[in-house]
Order: structure tokens, then C-alpha cells, then sequence
């Protein structure tokens, strides 16, 4: 009698086992009833970086569903959209805010000022030779003038500078062509250019790695230099290219205390979180190197956001908006960048728009 009542335990928990599994399966395959944005409508906005290419079929559906924030992946770029000097190329920056327009989505502008994706024109005269501080400043202003000026109004806030502070631990900004032309006064002059072009628009300094300790500190030295100085800069971007592996939730949160004591707006605004541990330089895959998307990535990588978004919801009073980082598994950035020819699966939507394991638990709060 004690194993016939054993076994029907047995039997009844597994039968328990296997009902929540298939829940949970069914859970995972369904199509979401509501967006990310609807989910998080008492808490921040929740946008997404774009393509021209995605503003129609199955991923603009998407994006419609899903966010109420776009940003120009790469159309706004001063390379793409500043050529040559007397030639902008607009069309793909117009149809990304004429979709935005026509949905009703707010427009992150990203980015007025980068040392990379930077024309070459803009630093040299023309018998090839460097430009100086003044000219380059001149070319600056005109930039961001004829940019922010085209878009007052329909663009809500600017990356105005992007990526000013070193890697290394041992120097404070990057040693660009900017830095070399302007020491650092290229970075304040970039703001007050955009504030005079459009007073109304929300002013960011966009950065990654903004929750590693060294580099932090660099970062908030830079953000105190502008505020004590006065400079127009409304808030601080945290580009969240983050991994498996880091940052921890107390890393995360300590960067977030700390930015938001500057009385600065804080966003996420790159956000994606890749399978694969940090990497800087570019490089070849190896022969021996997978890009499987496996079950056990898939739990860790859910795991991960769970724990982001668990502090984002903490932080509401500090965080403006969170920004996806292409739309799904189907394109991302990381395919290419930094181990060519490696896929990534650093989404919540796969390479067919379905929602992912990670996408439920951002979402079931």
C-alpha cells in the first residue's frame, strides 16, 4: 500500500511538472496582447533604434506594437548624414521621423558629435593639411545648426556628444581629432550649439562600460566639469551594451545613484545584451567558435534582463526612458561587431519577430 500511494505521488508530481512546462512553453510561443511600452506606460517610455529598411512589413508592425520611442541607428550620424560639406544626405533621417510622425512615436536624435563615423573633410583644409580650432568649431556649429534646426520641434532629445572619455583607466577623454584640434572644449561647445539651436530639446552625454567602477568615475568628473560650468546638459545615456556577465545589480545600481546625483534625467539608450562576454577590438571568429543560441544562454540571458528591469522599475523617478537596440534577433549590430561573421542573439524578439523567453520575464512584474 506505502508504494502504490508513492508512486500516485510520484505520478501527480510530474503531472504538476509537465503542466507547468507547457504553460510556460505556450507562454513563450504566444504573441504578447500588449507592447513593452503599454507594460511599462507608468514607468518610462521604451524605444527602439532603427533603419530605414524596418519601417515597413513585419518589423514596422513590430515596432508599432511594441515601443513608443525611435532612434536613428545610423541615419543621423554626421558620416552618413554630413558626406561632403556642402552636401547632406537626408532621406533616410526624414523617413525615420516622418514613420515617427505618422505613428505618433517619440524621436531620440543620436548623434550630433562621435569620433567615429566622422567625414574626413571635417578635420582637414583643402590642400589636405588639419584644420584649426576655430574652423573646426565653425564646421561644428554649422553641423549642429542646420541638423537640429531641421528636426526642432519633431526630435525631443539629442545624444549630443558621444563617447568623449578614454578606455583607459590611466587618461581622462579619448585622444580623437576633436580632442587634438579642441582639447576639451569641443564638448561644451557642442552643447551649447544644440541648446541655441533648439532650447527646448532634452541635451545627453551617451557613453558605454558608464557602469564599470574606473571608468564611471571618469564619466561623472566629465558630467560635474559641464554642470558646475553651466553647460546646457540636460541628462546622461547609459548605452547598456551589457552582457551575461556584467553589470552586476550592484554595479548597476551604484552607477545609477551616483549619475542621478548630478540632478541629471538618466537613460538607457543602447540597450541589448549579448551571449557572448565583452569585447572591444574587432576580430575574426574563430574555427572552433560556436554561435549556438541554447536553451541554457537562453534562461541566463532571461535571467539577466530580469535582474536590469527589476532595478529600472526601482528607479522610475530617475530613469526618462529605456531604448532597445535594433528590433530583434533578425539584425543586430553585435552580428558584425566585434567578432565578424559570430551571430548574436542579444534581443527580446527572435529573428522572426516572436517573442523570446526574456521578453516574459521583462514583462510579468
Amino acid at each position: 500500500m506505502k508504494t502504490f500511494f508513492a508512486s500516485r505521488r510520484r505520478l501527480a508530481t510530474a503531472g504538476l511538472l509537465l503542466a507547468g512546462f507547457a504553460v510556460l512553453s505556450s507562454q513563450q510561443t504566444a504573441a504578447p496582447k500588449k507592447g513593452l511600452k503599454d507594460y511599462y506606460k507608468d514607468y518610462f517610455p521604451v524605444g527602439v533604434a532603427v533603419g530605414r529598411a524596418q519601417l515597413q512589413g513585419p518589423e514596422a508592425a513590430l515596432i508599432k506594437q511594441q515601443f513608443n520611442s525611435v532612434t536613428p541607428e545610423n541615419a543621423m550620424k554626421m558620416g552618413p548624414l554630413h558626406p561632403e560639406e556642402n552636401r547632406y544626405f537626408w532621406a533616410d533621417a526624414d523617413a525615420i521621423v516622418d514613420f515617427a510622425q505618422a505613428n505618433k512615436l517619440r524621436v531620440r536624435g543620436h548623434n550630433l558629435l562621435w569620433h567615429e563615423q566622422t567625414p574626413r573633410w571635417l578635420f582637414k583644409n583643402a590642400d589636405g593639411s588639419r584644420v584649426s580650432k576655430d574652423v573646426l568649431l565653425k564646421r561644428l556649429h554649422d553641423h549642429i545648426f542646420t541638423v537640429v534646426k531641421r528636426y526642432q520641434g519633431k526630435i525631443y532629445a539629442w545624444d549630443v556628444v558621444n563617447e568623449a572619455i578614454a578606455d583607459n583607466p590611466q587618461e581622462f577623454l579619448r585622444n580623437s581629432e576633436w580632442y587634438q584640434i579642441c582639447g576639451d572644449e569641443f564638448i561644451a561647445k557642442a552643447f551649447e550649439y544644440a541648446h541655441e539651436a533648439d532650447p527646448k530639446a532634452q541635451l545627453f552625454y551617451n557613453d558605454y562600460n558608464t557602469e564599470r567602477p574606473e571608468k564611471r568615475e571618469r564619466i561623472f568628473k566629465l558630467l560635474k566639469q559641464l554642470k558646475d560650468a553651466k553647460v546646457p546638459i540636460d541628462g546622461v545615456g547609459l548605452q547598456g551594451h551589457w552582457s551575461l556577465q556584467e553589470p552586476t545589480e550592484p554595479e548597476l545600481r551604484a552607477a545609477l545613484d551616483q549619475y542621478a546625483s548630478l540632478g541629471l534625467k538618466v537613460q538607457i539608450t543602447e540597450l541589448d545584451v549579448s551571449i557572448y562576454p565583452w569585447e572591444k577590438d574587432r576580430r575574426a571568429k574563430r574555427p572552433d567558435e560556436s554561435d549556438a543560441y541554447t536553451p541554457e544562454l537562453a534562461r541566463q540571458q532571461a535571467a539577466q534582463y530580469k535582474m536590469f528591469f527589476r532595478v529600472f522599475r526601482d528607479y522610475k523617478k530617475v530613469l526618462t526612458g529605456v531604448t532597445f537596440w535594433n528590433v530583434s534577433d533578425k539584425y543586430s549590430w553585435l552580428d558584425t561587431y566585434p567578432v565578424a561573421g559570430r551571430k548574436n542573439y542579444p534581443l527580446l524578439f527572435d529573428q522572426n519577430q516572436q517573442p523570446k523567453q526574456a521578453f516574459w520575464e521583462v514583462v510579468q512584474f
